[in-house]
C-alpha cells in the first residue's frame, strides 16, 4: 500500500437533512450477527483474515448469549429525569456495579467464547479472564473507563465484549428522544468515546453524521467536516487507501492532531462502526506515518 491520500473538506457534501434525530439505540438482536457478517466479510479479502475471523466468532458468541441472559435492570425513571436536566448520561459508566444481569452476561460470553477459533494465547487470556473475579472487575473498570492498558489485551477485549452485551442491553430500554448531547465525543446515552463514525443513508436522515459508541452502541448525531473528538470545524481533512475504497477515510483534525474514521454507509449499508475499524487497520497502519495519532477507542484495537 501506499502513503494515504489527503482530500479537502467538502462543506457542499452535508446533505439535506435539516434536523435528523439526535439520537439512535441499538437493536442487541441484531447488532452482533451484523458485526459477524460483516467481520467475515473482510475477513475474505485480507490478510488479516485469521484475525477477523476469531473476532467474528466472538460476535457470534455475542448474539447467542443474549436469550438466555436475565433482564437488565434500566435507569430508574427519577435517575433519567435528573440525568437529562443536567446534561448527563443516563447510564453512568463510574457507577456500573456487577448485579445478576451483569455477571450473567460475563458467565455465558466466557462460555460461549470457549467454542471460538482461536490463537494459544487468547485461550489462555479467557483462561485467565473466566477464573480470576479481580481480574475481571479490573479489566472491565479500565473499559469501562476508555482507557488503554499497557499489558493484558487479549484479557481486556474480553471483558470489553461481555461489556458490550451488556451496555447495549442497557441502552436499548431507553427512550432516544429522552437523550441530549452531554459533551463533545461523548455517547449521550453511557458517556463513552465513539468508535468510529458513519454517514447514514437512513429515511428522515439521509446524509446525516452519526458517531458509535465503543461498547453500546448507541449511535448520536454530530454535524459534518467537524471533529468528533474536540468540536473543531478548522483543518478537517479525509485520508485514505491510494487506490482503496471510498467507504472508510480517516477523519483528521489540525487543532486535536487525531483522526477518527468516517465511514460512508450511504454508499455500503452493510457497515458497521466496530467491524470497518477493525477491518481498515491497514489505513490505521499508514496513519502511522503522518502527524495525527489514532483518536477513536475500539476495545479489540487496544494496541494500535
Amino acid at each position: 500500500m501506499s502513503d494515504p491520500r489527503s482530500i479537502e473538506a467538502d462543506p457542499t457534501a452535508i446533505g439535506g437533512v435539516v434536523t435528523p434525530p439526535f439520537a439512535r439505540l441499538p437493536d442487541p438482536d441484531a447488532l452482533f450477527v451484523k458485526r459477524s457478517l460483516r467481520l467475515r466479510a473482510y475477513a475474505e479479502q485480507s490478510d488479516l483474515k485469521p484475525f477477523l475471523l476469531f473476532l467474528a466468532g466472538v460476535a457470534d458468541a455475542q448474539a447467542a448469549i443474549l436469550p438466555l441472559l436475565p433482564p437488565v435492570e434500566p435507569p430508574d425513571p427519577e435517575a433519567l429525569a435528573r440525568a437529562r436536566d443536567n446534561a448527563m448520561p443516563p447510564v453512568d459508566r463510574a457507577a456500573i456495579a456487577p448485579d445478576a444481569a451483569f455477571d450473567a452476561t460475563f458467565e455465558a460470553l466466557f462460555d460461549a467464547a470457549a467454542a471460538v477459533d482461536q490463537p494459544d494465547e487468547a485461550r489462555a487470556a479467557l483462561a485467565r479472564i473466566k477464573g480470576d473475579r479481580a481480574l475481571r472487575d479490573t479489566c472491565s473498570r479500565t473499559v469501562l473507563a476508555g482507557e488503554r492498558p499497557d499489558t493484558g489485551l487479549a484479557e481486556h477485549a474480553y471483558a470489553a465484549a461481555a461489556l458490550q452485551v451488556h451496555m447495549a442491553r442497557l441502552a436499548a430500554t431507553l427512550d432516544p428522544a429522552s437523550l441530549v448531547p452531554v459533551g463533545t465525543g461523548a455517547c449521550p446515552c453511557c458517556g463513552g468515546p465513539p468508535v468510529s463514525s458513519t454517514v447514514v443513508g437512513w429515511m428522515g436522515a439521509d446524509g446525516a453524521r452519526y458517531c458509535t459508541c465503543a461498547l453500546c452502541a448507541t449511535m448520536w448525531n454530530v454535524v459534518r467536516v467537524k471533529c468528533t473528538l474536540c468540536d473543531s470545524t478548522k483543518g478537517i481533512t479525509y485520508m485514505g487507501v491510494d487506490g482503496g475504497t471510498d467507504t472508510v477515510k480517516a477523519e483528521t483534525c489540525d487543532e486535536c492532531g487525531r483522526y477518527v474514521k468516517i465511514l460512508q454507509g450511504q454508499k455500503d449499508m452493510l457497515v458497521d462502526a466496530v467491524a470497518d475499524d477493525v477491518g481498515s487497520l491497514g489505513l490505521d497502519m499508514l496513519m502511522q506515518g503522518t502527524r495525527y495519532k489514532r483518536g477513536a477507542y475500539d476495545p479489540f484495537l487496544l494496541g494500535y
